[in-house]
């Protein structure tokens, strides 16, 4: 049995698949398996894969396009091994990657969940390591800390630098495959409750942004989100999951705000208790679309310059 299954899921990536299974293969802890779940590629994404001759790598198939949280989930119950990493088609881990997560394992057998930090990398080739500064707990070889006060702002981790322990879902399940935005937090709220987290304050993983993807991405648009509301009922003694509740209703009324959709907009701000926000975050809830799209427009513009501010 692989002391890792890394979970690769697969639709129309033939420009990056190559890159980023080259980043795992050149990983310095080498008992893994690489499982890539095509979810019905229409174009030569699995030609690439097939060209890479190791027999750690299998392609598992979809028979029908399923979607993002359908492939992890297949992924999560083909694995062979015991500790489940997972990894966009697009993205790329720097070579220390599962060897670091493997030490974590070690010092915190007791976690479910483990992660590192990552880096953003641009179009442009700008690169931006994520904020950690405010973390309360942080020690240089790992530590565990609380996901919902780490993640008040931009995430710590992301979807393509994080591990399971495959008992966890036992405990949460797995991803919601009705969510079509944002489908980490939802599964990330139900693993934190139930799991520790173990995580390495050290930038391990790339994750590659597109200026087209984001703008599609940020659109809610007949996509199906989070139900915070579940949340909120499910674990009413944990002011901090109510807090990190509250920003992401927070983030997301403001994409309502953006595209118009004033009912989705007021829908999310009724449920958010202010003094869970900062002052900025205040403000910002109640500015009008104009103001909002200016804003994400000039970051947009900063960003092409190699500055990134947050919006947060």
């Amino acid at each position: 049995m692989p002391g890792f299954t890394v979970v690769i899921p697969l639709y129309n990536k033939e420009n990056y698949i190559a890159a980023t299974l080259n980043s795992v293969l050149a990983q310095t802890f080498f008992d893994f398996e690489i499982l890539v779940v095509n979810d019905c590629s229409t174009d030569d994404s699995v030609a690439v894969v097939r060209k890479f001759i190791d027999n750690r790598i299998r392609v598992v198939e979809h028979t029908v396009n399923k979607g993002l949280s359908a492939s992890r989930n297949t992924g999560i119950k083909e694995a062979k091994a015991k500790y489940i990493a997972f990894l966009d088609a697009d993205d790329l881990w720097k070579p220390t990657f599962l060897e670091s997560i493997d030490n974590l394992i070690k010092k915190f057998p007791q976690a479910g969940i483990y992660a590192t930090k990552y880096e953003e990398v641009y179009e442009n080739g700008q690169i931006i390591e994520i904020p950690t500064s405010h973390v309360i707990g942080l020690k240089k070889y790992g530590s565990v800390i609380n996901h919902y006060e780490a993640n008040l702002s931009k995430p710590i981790y992301c979807s393509s630098c994080f591990c399971i322990d495959k008992r966890v879902v036992e405990r949460a399940g797995y991803y919601n495959e009705a969510i079509t935005f944002a489908e980490d937090i939802d599964y990330t709220i139900r693993l934190n409750y139930h799991y520790e987290l173990a995580f390495l304050d050290e930038s391990l993983a790339s994750y590659i942004i597109y200026t087209q993807n984001q703008i599609t991405h940020a659109s809610l648009k007949n996509k199906v989100i989070t139900d915070f509301d579940k949340y909120e009922a499910a674990y009413p003694d944990r002011p901090d999951i109510k807090k990190y509740l509250d920003f992401h209703r927070y983030v997301t009324a403001k994409l309502y705000r953006i595209s118009g959709d004033m009912a989705g907009y007021k829908k999310m701000k009724a449920g958010i208790d202010v003094n869970n926000l900062n002052l900025s975050q205040r403000i910002l809830l109640y500015a009008p679309e104009f103001i909002l799209k200016g804003i994400r427009k000039v970051k947009r513009i900063l960003q092409k310059r190699g500055l990134n501010p947050t919006t947060y």
